[in-house]
């Protein structure tokens, strides 16, 4: 069976083709022997591309294809110089060959603008070509080129400049360009780059300090400070605290200073600095601490010691420290008097005496509570108020008792001794104790008595002289005893004469003689 002589193009009908790529067509026929193959465009313009012959077939090889191939290519065979068939195919032509190129331009400042290029390499037909800006999901710039009559490839280039957050920091950009060339079937008619916005050295700014539970807590509780910053590379940090000597106290190097329990001595100014130790950019936040809460008594002294001796200066001083300021009492408590109300200042004792001596109470007070103290002055002096008490006062009998007291006050308490004067002017010491008692009175115990009353800060005396009036011859008659004691020899206090009349019966039993009455002396 002889087949009928027939062609045919590969592809057919219609063929897209992207720029810069390779496109073969091949004209083949069937029921020719030898056919003779020619080709051309519809219009006659150059064929673009190199022709072979292999027999049976031809091929048209357009290597690379370029934009002067957009035409319609007619294949035409003769077969045995008789018979002619001609078929032609439509090459259309597109160029989308790569991804887009980002390019940010500067680094990413947060607060200054950053331009975002974007660039889509050899495009043809570029008036189909449709771009995209997007920030994360949000389309932030769109482009058309519509109005683009360019004839061959070009690389097209979108151009958009904005203002970043710190929040587009880390964000991708991403430029989505399109060529959706009508009744055109190739792929990808989309193509997407991403670049992340990465952020340049900057910062840094915006630096702000919270305080948690406030700027204002109590007196004991927690605090804590955060400092927050926007720096690139992250800020380096620092806080300080001024002192009242003005020099600045460094304390940690950490975004969070944490006091567990504070104090009063932690109110103050707290300052925050943030350095960029690459862009040299130092920014400083403050926050002023207020601690509150009831009076702590933070000094209550007694100067130069709380044991002094009589004559010394002495000052008192309490101090206390809460917020709200506090209200400083100072009073001795044995008489409950207000030696200074309302002032934490020092309280002058000039020339302090042992009436000064006890307890002294501070007490601080504010809305939130109050605070005591208690210290005691102790105040060292020599013996005072040296007196003798002779018992009894009445009338006593010869041979009876007669009992002499000495009291004196002193810090510390005054030691007690009774001395005799001797016939021979010296004194003789007859007793340790207070307490002086004489026995089975008689004419043996007349005489001077001393009493001496001495501690480390001095010594005070007081004597009393016994005299006894002569006895009467007749029976029953009273003879007056009289017991006469007088201060000598005291220190700092003057003389004091006290006469004690003591009656006696005088009874005669020819023991010893009557003499004249001696007069009494003091």
């Amino acid at each position: 069976v002889v087949k009928a002589f027939e062609m045919e193009i590969v592809p057919a009908d219609r063929i897209v083709a992207q720029i810069g790529e390779t496109l073969i067509l091949t004209c083949n026929t069937t029921g020719c022997a030898s056919p003779s193959f020619s080709w051309r465009t519809q219009m006659d313009n150059p064929l673009g591309g190199k022709v072979s012959n292999h027999g049976t077939y031809s091929t048209l090889t357009m290597n690379p294809v370029t934009v002067l191939n957009f035409h319609d290519y007619l294949c035409t065979v003769i077969c045995d110089e008789k018979e002619k068939k001609e078929k032609s195919v439509k090459v259309e032509l597109y160029s989308f060959p790569s991804d887009p190129v980002i390019e940010i331009s500067p680094f990413l400042v947060a607060g200054e603008p950053v331009t975002v290029i974007c660039k889509i390499p050899d495009v043809y037909p570029s008036h189909y070509l449709e771009i995209r800006l997007m920030k994360g999901e949000q389309v932030f710039y769109e482009k058309t080129f519509y109005d683009d009559d360019s004839i061959n490839t070009e690389t097209k280039i979108v151009t958009y400049s904005f203002n970043p957050m710190a929040e587009d920091i880390g964000k991708e950009i991403t430029c989505v360009a399109s060529l959706p060339i009508p009744n055109m079937d190739f792929e990808p008619k989309a193509r997407v780059s991403s670049q992340k916005l990465n952020a340049a050295n900057f910062g840094p700014r915006n630096t702000i300090i919270t305080a948690f539970p406030g700027n204002a807590p109590m007196e004991g509780d927690p605090l804590k400070l955060t400092c927050v910053t926007e720096s690139n590379p992250p800020a380096q940090i620092v806080w300080r605290k001024p002192l009242a000597e003005a020099n600045i106290q460094h304390l940690i190097k950490n975004n969070v200073l944490s006091i567990p329990h504070v104090h009063f001595n932690d109110s103050g100014l707290y300052i925050c600095e943030v350095i960029n130790l690459v862009t040299s950019k130092t920014e400083k936040a403050t926050v002023d601490i207020i601690i509150q809460g009831a009076p702590i008594i933070t000094k209550f002294s007694i100067e130069p010691s709380t044991t002094v001796q009589e004559g010394e200066n002495v000052s008192i001083q309490c101090s206390a420290e809460s917020n709200p300021p506090p209200k400083i009492i100072l009073r001795r408590k044995s008489d409950n008097a207000d030696m200074r109300p309302y002032s934490a200042r020092r309280i002058l004792l000039p020339s302090v005496t042992f009436q000064n001596g006890g307890d002294y109470e501070c007490v601080a007070e504010n809305k939130f509570g109050n605070s005591k103290s208690e210290i005691t002055l102790d105040v060292k002096y020599g013996p005072k108020n040296t007196m003798i008490t002779v018992i009894p006062t009445a009338a006593v009998k010869e041979g009876e008792t007669v009992t002499m007291k000495c009291t004196s006050s002193g810090n510390p308490s005054p030691v007690i001794t009774w001395k005799k004067k001797k016939a021979t002017g010296e004194s003789e010491k007859i007793s340790k104790n207070a307490t002086l008692t004489i026995q089975n009175l008689n004419s043996q115990d007349l005489g001077l008595y001393e009493c001496e009353a001495y501690n480390q800060f001095g010594k005070e005396e007081k004597a009393v002289k016994l005299y006894v009036q002569a006895r009467l011859e007749e029976p029953d008659q009273m003879i007056p005893l009289i017991i006469a004691f007088s201060s000598v020899a005291a220190v700092a206090v003057p003389a004091v004469a006290i006469l004690i009349y003591v009656s006696r019966q005088a009874k005669i039993n020819g023991s010893y003689s009557l003499v004249k009455a001696l007069r009494l002396k003091v």
